[in-house]
C-alpha cells in the first residue's frame, strides 16, 4: 500500500525530498520512470458531451417489426382457406357432375362447351368437367334432347347403346328395353349391340328387345319439349309408364289385353284429357282414387 501511495504522489510531484530519495532508491524506479516518459506524450481529446448527444439523436431510428398474434392466425386461416378452395375446385372438376329431372319435371342445363341439354321427366345425366373439350362423354338414364356445340366427338352412353355425333341436334331415350334415337340436325351414329346405324336429319330408329324399327320424323324437336307425349307403335305398359313420369302419378292397370300398340300423342299438361284418350283407345274406365293414383279397369 505504501508503494502505491508513493507512486501516485511521485506521478503528481507531491513527494518530499526525503520521500523522493527513498522512492528513487527502490528497485522498480527505473521501470516507473520509463512508463512515465511514454505516457507524458499521450493526448486525449476533450470530451464534448453535447456533440455526442447530438450525434446519437441524429441517427435514423429503426422501428422493430412486430407481427401481432392475431395477424399470424389470420395468415394461417387464409392459407387454409386457399388450400380448401383448391381442393374443392379439383374435386368439382374431377368427380362426376349429375343433372336430374324428377317425375313431372324437366331440367335444362348447359355443358362446359355450351352444348344445351333438356332432360325429360324421370331422367339423369352424369359427366365430368375435367378435360371436357377433349373428352365429351356423358352417361344418360332416361330421355334427353341435345343441341351439341361443334367440336370433337360427342358421346352419349346408355345401358342399351351409344350415340356418337360431332355438332348436331338429336334426342335419345333409353327406357327399360327400349332404345330410341332421333336426329333433328346433322348426323348421328348409333351403336346397339353389334349393330351400327348412321342417322341423318329427320330419321329415327328404335331398338326394343333386339328388334329394330326405323321411322321418318317431321318435327323440328321432340314433342315432349312442347308438353306433348308422342308414341309410335308403343304398347300400353310403356305408354302408362311415360304418363306416370310426366304427371308424377301411379297407375294401376286391370286388363288382360296389353298387346295393342298405340301411335299418337297425349297432352303432358292436362291429365283429364290424357286419361280420356287412353280410356277410349283401349276401352277402359279410369278411376281417380287419389290425387296421385289412377286405376284403369276393363269396361
Amino acid at each position: 500500500m505504501k508503494k502505491n501511495r508513493l507512486l501516485a504522489q511521485w506521478l503528481n510531484n507531491d513527494l518530499t525530498p526525503e520521500e523522493l530519495a527513498e522512492f528513487e532508491a527502490s528497485p522498480d524506479f527505473e521501470k516507473y520512470k520509463k512508463i512515465k516518459h511514454y505516457t507524458d506524450h499521450l493526448e486525449v481529446a476533450d470530451w464534448d458531451e453535447n456533440a455526442m448527444l447530438s450525434n446519437i439523436l441524429q441517427q435514423p431510428k429503426v422501428t422493430p417489426k412486430v407481427v401481432p398474434l392475431y395477424q399470424k392466425w389470420a395468415f394461417r386461416a387464409a392459407a387454409i382457406f386457399v388450400l380448401a378452395l383448391g381442393i374443392t375446385f379439383a374435386l368439382k372438376m374431377l368427380v362426376h357432375q349429375t343433372e336430374t329431372a324428377g317425375f313431372g319435371e324437366k331440367t335444362i342445363f348447359s355443358l362446359p362447351d355450351h352444348s344445351e341439354v333438356v332432360l325429360n321427366s324421370g331422367s339423369e345425366i352424369q359427366y365430368k368437367k375435367w378435360n371436357w373439350d377433349n373428352n365429351r362423354h356423358l352417361e344418360l338414364k332416361g330421355e334427353a334432347y341435345f343441341k351439341v356445340a361443334k367440336g370433337r366427338r360427342f358421346e352419349v352412353q346408355t345401358n342399351l347403346g351409344k350415340v356418337t355425333v360431332l355438332g348436331t341436334q338429336f334426342n335419345v331415350k333409353a327406357r327399360k328395353n327400349s332404345f330410341d334415337i332421333v336426329c333433328y340436325e346433322g348426323r348421328v351414329k348409333v351403336n346397339y349391340g353389334n349393330t351400327q346405324i348412321l342417322l341423318t336429319h329427320g330419321q329415327g330408329v328404335r331398338f326394343e328387345n333386339g328388334k329394330q324399327l326405323k321411322r321418318n320424323i317431321q318435327t323440328s324437336q321432340p314433342e315432349w319439349m312442347d308438353n306433348e307425349i308422342s308414341f309410335y307403335q308403343e304398347n300400353i305398359k310403356s305408354l302408362l309408364d311415360e304418363v306416370e313420369r310426366q304427371y308424377n302419378i301411379t297407375i294401376e292397370l286391370n286388363t288382360k289385353d296389353t298387346t295393342a300398340l298405340f301411335t299418337g300423342k297425349l297432352p303432358a299438361h292436362d291429365l283429364e284429357v290424357a286419361l280420356q284418350i287412353i280410356s277410349t283407345t283401349y276401352h277402359l274406365e279410369a278411376r281417380k282414387v287419389s290425387n296421385h293414383k289412377i286405376i284403369f279397369d276393363e269396361k
